[in-house]
């Protein structure tokens, strides 16, 4: 097995996992400690070390609110269950799960980035262990990034001292990484010609904005963007985590200094750490990805809608219960208004669909309610087909009935514990379906992951039920009871406002 291994600044001896076939590498730094004059900069080059780094345990997480474990907050009961984690602003380190008895195995490799809306979140998150996709012959890295004002601040002194990278600190981090595993990974038995990234929810976000960025060519071949991709619908709702631009960004920038009683940079690159997180918090703004003109050219949906992205295979996905849209209207003439506003001329065939006037207002209010994920991976679809994107997309959504006394429903994000088969390390009473649903969605990821392709054999020896690719047919993976491949028809409600976008907004552009 790979214990010890040399990599651009040293070597690095690592542990068995709780599988003695896998070794498992935790807290190498990939960067520079972003601390001091490395505050609001891109990530820089890690030193060298002397002698072997003992890569034995995780690095300490990234800079943000402490979560407290609550029983009245899902995700902290879910996920909190060590509120005393080691933290600093020394961040920028990665993990790595190999399977490789020798450095020349050429296996794919899996480049994960945690969610938590760019605020919160870490790679030591118990659902994140990479072991269980490691069986499968897959080498996982999971990496942490800067969040909230560590990594998404900006301000004109810091636009003027690097305009080549003005912003974006945390999805900086991330690419990073990424090129650090390009560099790197050989080492550790994987092959950087087969790098698949992926994430959910911000991390699906943060997925989304490497694949449409301009500065990754050729870092990547695949991406899985888990409950990441939104647009608006109803509402002026975008992609968590997303500002409109880097001058409205920069405005904010200086009142945020100026909160903190600093008049320059150098002053705030001085500050105490915990007291700029929590005044950070005081503050109450918002801090993620921003179009710089650099990094981010756009509105990464809208880039990937016009086939501005590289163009990989990508898989999308949902849950079934996350994020619906409902009109925020209470009377049927202020329905009739938003149709009007948003339709147009299809105004009455939108009320036809929510029963009006046939019906009350709290039907037609749930009648055009849908999913604003499904609704913007249907898009994404709809224009990856008939633009002639040649990239294969595969969607798929997750319906398990999740077992516990809370009787959650498929929440945002329950879909962890089941294709990184950690199931095990939850507190909830899954059963034999369960565990047989998490073996198959965890075989689904690894045969993408490994050719871009979710379909193979399961570990069974038996054929995973086919998972056709989303082309004019809207094909999909039903993840329930078990995984059923099949046609995916939106609803009578998506159907329409999936039409009535290219009406309105046409298609992305054709490829040559």
């Amino acid at each position: 097995m790979l214990r010890l291994v040399s990599v651009e600044n040293g070597k690095v001896q690592g542990l068995p996992a709780a599988d003695p076939r896998i070794t498992s590498f935790k807290g190498i730094p990939f960067a520079a400690p972003p601390v001091g004059e490395n505050r609001w900069r891109a990530p820089q080059p890690a030193e060298d070390w002397e002698g072997v780094l003992q890569a034995y345990q995780f690095a300490p997480v990234s800079m943000q609110v402490r979560q407290e474990i609550n029983d009245d907050n899902i995700y902290t009961r879910e996920w909190a269950v060590e509120p005393d984690i080691a933290m600093s602003e020394d961040c920028l380190y990665l993990n790595v799960w190999t399977p490789a008895k020798h450095a020349d195995e050429k296996l794919p490799v899996y480049v994960w980035y945690f969610g938590g809306g760019l605020q919160v979140g870490h790679p030591a998150e118990m659902e994140f262990d990479g072991e269980r996709i490691a069986r499968r012959g897959i080498v996982v890295v999971t990496i942490n990034y800067r969040l909230n004002v560590f990594g998404f601040l900006c301000h004109p002194e810091i636009t003027a001292e690097a305009p080549e990278a003005p912003a974006n600190f945390g999805n900086l981090d991330q690419q990073a990484a990424t090129r650090w595993v390009k560099r790197n990974i050989a080492a550790f038995g994987g092959d950087p010609d087969k790098i698949t990234i992926g994430g959910q929810s911000a991390g699906g976000g943060s997925v989304m904005s490497q694949l449409t960025s301009p500065q990754n060519e050729g870092l990547f071949q695949r991406a899985i963007v888990q409950s990441g991709v939104f647009t608006k619908l109803y509402s002026d709702m975008v992609m968590p985590g997303l500002r409109n631009s880097l001058e409205e960004a920069e405005l904010e920038g200086v009142q945020f200094l100026s909160y903190l009683g600093v008049s320059s940079l150098a002053e705030a690159r001085k500050l105490d750490a915990v007291y700029l997180r929590d005044k950070a918090v005081e503050y109450g703004g918002f801090w993620g990805t921003v179009p710089d003109h650099r990094f981010q050219t756009g509105n990464p949906f809208e880039l990937f809608l016009r086939n501005e992205r590289w163009m990989v295979p990508v898989m999308f996905g949902h849950t079934s219960s996350e994020f619906f849209a409902v009109p925020e209207v209470n009377t049927f003439e202020e329905l009739g208004k938003l149709a009007e506003d948003r339709f147009g001329g299809d105004a009455d065939a939108f009320l036809a669909i929510c029963g009006v006037p046939s019906g009350n207002i709290d039907e037609a209010r749930k009648k055009a309610s849908v999913s604003v994920i499904e609704y913007a991976i249907r898009l994404l679809a709809r224009a990856n087909s008939e633009t002639g994107a040649h990239a294969p997309l595969y969607y798929y959504n997750f319906d398990a009935e999740i077992p516990g006394w809370d009787q959650p429903g498929t929440f945002h994000s329950v879909d962890l514990w089941f294709f990184f088969e950690t199931l095990a390390k939850c507190w909830r009473p899954f059963v034999g379906k369960h565990y047989d649903l998490a073996r198959q969605m965890c075989n689904y990821w690894a045969n993408f992951i490994r050719t871009g392709d979710p379909n193979g054999t399961d570990t069974t020896g038996l054929e995973l039920p086919r998972w056709e690719p989303y082309t004019e047919e809207p094909y999909g993976m039903l993840f329930a009871d078990g995984a059923e491949g099949s046609l995916q028809e939106p609803g009578e409600m998506m159907a329409f406002l999936v039409e009535q976008y290219f009406k309105r907004h046409g298609l992305g552009v054709q490829q040559n």
